[in-house]
């Protein structure tokens, strides 16, 4: 059964709960400042997904002109497999095209077959690689975009059915 969820924009109350989720998601996590400090910036745009009062996962953007890169996408452990980390993506898309982005990228570690099927479902394709992007351990980075907005990915998910 998927949790009742709420995605909303992140507070400042949410940066201990975000930053926690963070320490366990990845190797070279951001700290409780990092997260207070992008609060405060005009072109980031980060939400929470809340489960039952409790902060279940974070991503955000950080935009440009037209386009923007995608950050910290991650679950609690114990939220995983229920559908957040998707309807957030959706949810900061729609937020993002909102603020004027057409195009939306990011980087993944080459070796994460889950989070790169989440990204493709969410008309993600990659382009390209950075070669030993990532340390702790060593790896390369899938660079993968979304290209052309909402109905670009409407018009690929529905091809991809």
């Amino acid at each position: 059964m998927k949790p009742d969820l709420e995605i909303r924009l992140m507070e400042e109350a949410d940066v201990p709960a975000v930053a926690a989720i963070e320490a366990v998601s990845f190797s070279e996590p951001w700290s409780e400042a990092s997260f207070r400090s992008i609060l405060k910036r005009e072109d980031a745009l980060y939400l929470t997904a809340v489960s039952d009062g409790c902060v279940a996962g974070m991503c955000g953007l950080l935009i440009g002109p037209y386009e923007a890169e995608v950050f910290n996408v991650a679950v609690s452990p114990q939220l995983r497999g229920q559908g957040i980390a998707g309807r957030m993506i959706a949810e900061l898309m729609r937020r993002g095209e909102e603020r004027g982005v057409r195009d939306f990228t990011l980087e993944v570690r080459a070796s994460n077959a889950a989070a790169i099927h989440l990204y493709e479902k969410n008309g993600f394709m990659s382009e390209g690689t950075r070669p030993r992007f990532y340390s702790n351990p060593e790896e390369d980075a899938l660079i993968m975009w979304r290209r052309g907005g909402l109905s670009s990915c409407t018009n690929h998910c529905e091809k991809n059915k």
